[in-house]
């Protein structure tokens, strides 16, 4: 038998937004790699009942409301993790424009809140932020790389853009090791409902399972750089590793349509999309003047770092997840 390892012998990570599909998968990969880890949340009640599978694994968690700088100040002294990955923040989907007060202080100051207690209880911890590639918004390049010119166009963009530039003032003014993961789409069986590869993959399942009938959506045509959250995950960690704190852009590098996933959707359950999606042009939004794809070139070349998971596993994988979760949910 293994040899079980005191808590305070072992590393700690701690991460904030662990209910989420990225906060999840870093979860796993921490735990993987023999580290303690900490959810740090809003709701511990609430968190305790979606992470079961997580708690049982030896997750802990501790309670911040992202407004009240001691409390986070508390959770470093007393955990003393060596490394902070933030996906806390306001989801994107239908929600970019909501609420820009809540929005700003989620995604911009509560970044500060953490860097301004890393500075002030211990400057040895790494941190990696969750950025996104929102921060470009109508994109004056394409691909887009590290170097693009940064133009949001929703509050949501506007306070990781934000967010972003504090990390940088404080990694070149205090020395703190920070970085930002700039990520474009990132998939996976976890993601939401309210996001549209969620959406086609749910409504193809209960399509196949007689329990809905079609399925309205916008511009079908829409393209997008989609990857698996796995994968990008894994690109933070790997950022974690390295001797110098620097941002990079975790990206596929190809752009797929919403059509393609629902091709791939529907097909994976024999079903024709074409016989049950339909397209509405008053769900269209703005199209880009620019493809927004990444270059993730650097963080290949730096990191040795590229997606492992192809688009169509990742829609197959999503089909096969929620295929389980209807057949479960019927035979209860």
């Amino acid at each position: 038998m293994l040899a079980l390892v005191p808590w305070w012998v072992m590393k700690t990570v701690c991460i904030t937004g662990i209910t989420g599909q990225d906060g999840s998968y870093l979860a796993e990969l921490a735990l993987s790699e023999g580290y303690r880890v900490v959810g740090v949340v809003r709701d511990v009640s609430r968190a305790t009942s979606q992470l079961p599978y997580l708690l049982e694994r030896g997750v802990e968690l501790a309670e911040w409301d992202f407004g009240d700088p001691a409390a986070i100040r508390g959770i470093l002294k007393a955990h003393r993790p060596v490394k902070i990955f933030n996906f806390a923040a306001y989801s994107t989907g239908g929600g970019m424009y909501d609420d820009p007060v809540g929005i700003g202080e989620v995604n911009g100051l509560a970044v500060v809140k953490i860097l301004e207690a890393i500075l002030g209880v211990d400057t040895a911890i790494r941190f990696c932020q969750a950025s996104s590639r929102e921060v470009f918004g109508e994109a004056t390049e394409s691909p887009q790389t590290e170097l693009t010119a940064l133009n949001p166009r929703s509050p949501y963009g506007a306070a990781k853009m934000y967010a972003d530039a504090m990390i940088r003032i404080y990694r070149q003014r205090y020395g703190l090791f920070a970085s930002s993961a700039i990520l474009f789409n990132h998939e996976s069986p976890r993601r939401g409902l309210s996001f549209i590869t969620r959406k086609i993959t749910y409504a193809a399942v209960n399509i196949k399972l007689g329990l809905a009938q079609e399925l309205t959506l916008g511009n079908l045509d829409a393209r997008r750089d989609w990857g698996h959250a796995a994968d990008y995950v894994r690109g933070m960690w790997l950022m974690v590793q390295q001797p110098q704190p620097d941002d990079y852009v975790l990206a596929s590098g190809a752009s797929h349509s919403v059509r393609e996933v629902c091709s791939i959707a529907f097909e994976e359950l024999d079903l024709d999309y074409r016989d049950y999606v339909r397209e509405d042009s008053a769900l269209f939004r703005p199209s880009e003047p620019l493809l927004l794809v990444g270059d993730a070139g650097k963080a290949r070349r730096q990191l040795g770092w590229t997606p492992q998971i192809t688009f169509q596993e990742m829609v197959c994988q999503m089909v096969a997840h929620d295929l389980a979760l209807a057949t479960n949910t019927s035979q209860h």
